[in-house]
C-alpha cells in the first residue's frame, strides 16, 4: 500500500462529489487517482492546481492567464486579497513540491503526501468558491472521535464525564498548549505594530571598534547595505532612509557614530518614527572580523534580537549580505509571530520566515480543528527548519488528535532525542509531551508542577493541569487550576484564546452540581465566544437538565445553525445533539438521535461503536448494544475501542470473565497502539476487581 493511501481516499471523496459539476477539474482528478507512480501524482496535483488558478486568474484578474507562471498568478491573488490567505499559503506548498514531478530531481516521497493534502484544502475551498454542491467539507467523523461520542466512565466506579461531544478529552488535551508558555503577554513588535501597519525601522551607522580608522569608511556602508536591502521587502517592512539617519547624526555626534549610545540612537529613532532600530559594531581580532548587530525596541530600549557572524576581510561583502539577511528574516519573524508572546518566540526559535509561515496556518487549522490541514502546514514547517521545535512539538499533536499514534510517538521520540540541546524549561515540556504519549496523567502532573515552578503565572499550565486532574475525574482538584487560568486572565485584561478555558470548567461545575457558578460562568464565556458551539452545547444541557424546555430548544437550534455554518455534515450535528440529550439524561432522546447518526452513515463501524456503547453504558439496551458492537468488530476485529464497548457490556451483563479477557485485550492493544486512556482502565480495573470478588465468593 502507497504511504499516501489515505490521502487518495479524500481525493476520491473529492472526486466523487464534483464529478458532472467541474468537469474540467474532475477530469485531471480522475487520472489523479488512478496512477500510482508518484512523479504522475505530483504532475497532476500540479495541473488541478493550474485548473483552478486559471479559472481565478479570468473571475477575478478578469484577464486571461496566458503563459504566466503559476507562482506570479497566486502572487497576484494574495496581493489583492482574492483568496484566503491560508489558500495561498497551500497553493505555493502544492506549486513548489509538484515541480519535482514535473521536472523529475531527487525527492523523498513522504513529499507526495503534503502535496495531496494541499490539493484537498484548495479543492474544498474552490467547491466553496464555486458554488458546487453536495460536498462533504468537514473533517470526516472518523477524525472527530465519533467512537466516543457518549463515553463515560461507569457510574459504580466514577461520576459521569459529560459527552460534550466535539471536545473529546484527547483533543482538549492539546489545544491549550497552542502558544506557551506565557500567553497573556502581550508581543513588543505587537505593541508597535498599531493598527496593523507594517513595522517602521531606522538603521543606525555600524561602529568601528577596531582601533583600525581604515574600518570608518565601512561604518555607513554596512547601514546603506543593509537598510536597502530590507527596503526590499515592502510589504512586511518599513525602512527609513539611511541618508537621513545619517544626516540627523551629524548635529548629535559630529561624525563619531562611537558616541552613539542606545539612548541616541533611540531618541532619533523616535523622531522618525520608527518602531526598532538597528545598531551594531565592527570587532577585529587577529585576521578575524566580527559584525554585530542588534534590533532594538525604540522606546523600552530592549534588545529584541542580536546576531553575530565572523569572517575574514576577504568576506566583508558576503557578511553584510549574510547579515542582511538574517535581520531580514528576524523582522519578518517577529511581524509574523506579533500574537506570541516574546518568552514563547525565545523558547521555540524559528530561523525562517517561511517556516513560520506554514506553522501559522497550521495554527489556524488547528484552531478551526482541521487537524489533517494542520498536519500538512506543520509538517512544511519542519522540512523548512528543522530545528523548529515548536512546530515539531505542534505536529505531534496534530497526529494524537487524528488518532494517528505511530506518528505522533515516532515524533515525540525525535523531539526526547534533541533534549541535551533544549534549555531546562524545554526539556520540562517535551517530559510531558512524552508522558502523554507514552505514560499516563499522572506522569503529566508531575512535569506540569515542575514546569510551575518556573512560571505559576502562565494560565496554560494551570488549564493542563487541570485537564490532566479531569481525566483522572478528579473534579475538585481540576477546578481550582481552570480557575486560576481564568483569573490570570481576568487580572490581565485579556479573553483566552482557546474557550476551552470556558467550556473545561463549565463541565466541572455541572459534574460536582455547582450550576449557579456555571450559570454565572456561562454569561461571561457567552459575551465573549457568542458562536462557539461548545459553549453553545454547555447551556442546552444545562437548560434540558432543569426543565428548560423551550429555552433549551432556542439553544439546540443555534448549536445546530453553527454546525452548519462550519459545514458540518447531517450525521455529525445529529451526533452532536444526542450527545446533549444524554448528557441531560433525556436518554430515550438521544438514542432516536444516535439512531439517527448510525441511519445516515449505516456503514460506518465508528457510528455503530458509539451507539453501542451508549446502549450499553447506560444500560437502555445492552444486548442491542452488544448486537451494534458486533457489527462494529466485523469491519475491525482488532480495534481496541470496539473492544472496550464488547468487554463493558460482558461487564454489564455480569460475565466478569468474559469482560476481563476482552478488556484485557482491548487494553494490550490501547498500550500498544495507542495512548493512555483512564477510563478504559477504570474498565478494565472494574472487571478485574469482580472477577477477584467471584473467586473470594466461590471459595
Amino acid at each position: 500500500m502507497a504511504i499516501w493511501s489515505a490521502e487518495i481516499k479524500e481525493i476520491e471523496k473529492l472526486y466523487e462529489s464534483i464529478k458532472g459539476q467541474l468537469p474540467e477539474l474532475g477530469n485531471e482528478l480522475e487520472r489523479l487517482i488512478k496512477t500510482d507512480d508518484q512523479n504522475i501524482i505530483l504532475v497532476y496535483s500540479r495541473r488541478c492546481l493550474e485548473v483552478i488558478i486559471t479559472n481565478l486568474c479570468e473571475c477575478e484578474l478578469k484577464r486571461p492567464r496566458k503563459t504566466e507562471p503559476l507562482k506570479g498568478i497566486i502572487d497576484k491573488l494574495h496581493k489583492e486579497e482574492k483568496v484566503p490567505p491560508h489558500i495561498i499559503t497551500s497553493m505555493h506548498g502544492l506549486n513548489d513540491l509538484s515541480a519535482y514531478g514535473a521536472h523529475p530531481k531527487d525527492y523523498d516521497p513522504e513529499q507526495v503526501k503534503p502535496v495531496l493534502a494541499n490539493l484537498d484544502i484548495i479543492i474544498k475551498w474552490y467547491i466553496k468558491y464555486k458554488g458546487a454542491v453536495g460536498i462533504r467539507t468537514e473533517v470526516p467523523l472518523e477524525e472527530k472521535d465519533t467512537a466516543k461520542l457518549t463515553k463515560s466512565p461507569p457510574e459504580e466506579i466514577a461520576k459521569p464525564k459529560r459527552n460534550l461531544v466535539f471536545i473529546p478529552a484527547i483533543i482538549l488535551l492539546i489545544i491549550a498548549i497552542l502558544i506557551f508558555p506565557n500567553i497573556f503577554k502581550r508581543n513588543t513588535l505587537e505593541i508597535l505594530r498599531s493598527g496593523g501597519e507594517r513595522i517602521s525601522i531606522a538603521v543606525m551607522p555600524f561602529q568601528n571598534l577596531t582601533n583600525d580608522t581604515t574600518w570608518n569608511k565601512w561604518e555607513e556602508v554596512i547601514q546603506t547595505n543593509i537598510a536597502t536591502f530590507l527596503s526590499n521587502y515592502p510589504e512586511e517592512l518599513k525602512i527609513r532612509q539611511a541618508e537621513l539617519v545619517t544626516r540627523i547624526l551629524q548635529t548629535r555626534v559630529s561624525g563619531n557614530y562611537n558616541r552613539i549610545t542606545s539612548s541616541v540612537a533611540s531618541s532619533i529613532s523616535q523622531k522618525m518614527d520608527a518602531d526598532v532600530f538597528v545598531n551594531g559594531n565592527i570587532n577585529q581580532s587577529g585576521p578575524t572580523i566580527r559584525l554585530n548587530a542588534q534590533i532594538v525596541d525604540t522606546k523600552s530600549e530592549e534588545a529584541l534580537k542580536s546576531i553575530q557572524l565572523d569572517g575574514t576581510l576577504e568576506q566583508i561583502i558576503p557578511l553584510i549580505d549574510s547579515l542582511s539577511i538574517m535581520l531580514k528574516d528576524a523582522l519578518i519573524i517577529s511581524e509574523l509571530g506579533k500574537e506570541f508572546a516574546p518568552e514563547v518566540m525565545r523558547l521555540w526559535a524559528v530561523n525562517s520566515p517561511e517556516a513560520f509561515r506554514y506553522f501559522k496556518s497550521g495554527q489556524n487549522a488547528f484552531n478551526d480543528r482541521d487537524w489533517a490541514a494542520a498536519t500538512n502546514f506543520y509538517s512544511q514547517a519542519v522540512a523548512i527548519d528543522s530545528n523548529f521545535t515548536f512546530a515539531a512539538l505542534m505536529l505531534t499533536y496534530s497526529y494524537v488528535n487524528r488518532g494517528m499514534y505511530d506518528d505522533a510517538k515516532k515524533w515525540c521520540l525525535m523531539l526526547c532525542n534533541k533534549r541535551d540541546q533544549m534549555s531546562i524549561q524545554q526539556k520540562l515540556m517535551i517530559s510531558w509531551l512524552n508522558a502523554v504519549c507514552f505514560e499516563d496523567p499522572y506522569a503529566q502532573i508531575k512535569y506540569l508542577k515542575q514546569i510551575m515552578e518556573t512560571d505559576e503565572q502562565a494560565p496554560n499550565y494551570h488549564f493542563l493541569l487541570g485537564l490532566a486532574y479531569w481525566e483522572l475525574n478528579e473534579y475538585n482538584k481540576a477546578i481550582p487550576e481552570y480557575e486560576k487560568a481564568l483569573e490570570i486572565y481576568d487580572k490581565l485584561g485579556l479573553k483566552p484564546q482557546y474557550t476551552g478555558n470556558y467550556s473545561h470548567l463549565l463541565i466541572n461545575y455541572y459534574l460536582t452540581e455547582q450550576y449557579n457558578k456555571e450559570k454565572k460562568l456561562l454569561k461571561k464565556a457567552e459575551n465573549d465566544r457568542p458562536d462557539n458551539s461548545d459553549i453553545v452545547f454547555c447551556h442546552a444541557v444545562l437548560l434540558l437538565s432543569e426543565g428548560e424546555i423551550m429555552a433549551a430548544g432556542q439553544y439546540i437550534d443555534r448549536y445546530i445553525s453553527i454546525l452548519k455554518e462550519r459545514s458540518f455534515s447531517e450525521a455529525g450535528i445529529m451526533a452532536g445533539l444526542g450527545g446533549i440529550y444524554s448528557d441531560a439524561d433525556i436518554y430515550d432522546k438521544a438514542e432516536e438521535y444516535y439512531r439517527k447518526t448510525l441511519s445516515l452513515e449505516p456503514e460506518n463501524p465508528l457510528i455503530m461503536n458509539s451507539l453501542a456503547y451508549f446502549l450499553i453504558d447506560k444500560e437502555q439496551n445492552i444486548k442491542g448494544g452488544m448486537e451494534f458492537v458486533e457489527m462494529a468488530l466485523e469491519y475491525s476485529p482488532e480495534n481496541y475501542e470496539f473492544l472496550d464497548t464488547k468487554g463493558w457490556g460482558f461487564y454489564k451483563m455480569g460475565r466478569y470473565e468474559d469482560a476481563l479477557e476482552v478488556l484485557q485485550k482491548s487494553w494490550d492493544l490501547r498500550r500498544q497502539n495507542a495512548i493512555y486512556d483512564h477510563e478504559a482502565y477504570l474498565h478494565l480495573d472494574a472487571a478485574k476487581k469482580a472477577v477477584a470478588g467471584q473467586k473470594r465468593t466461590d471459595r
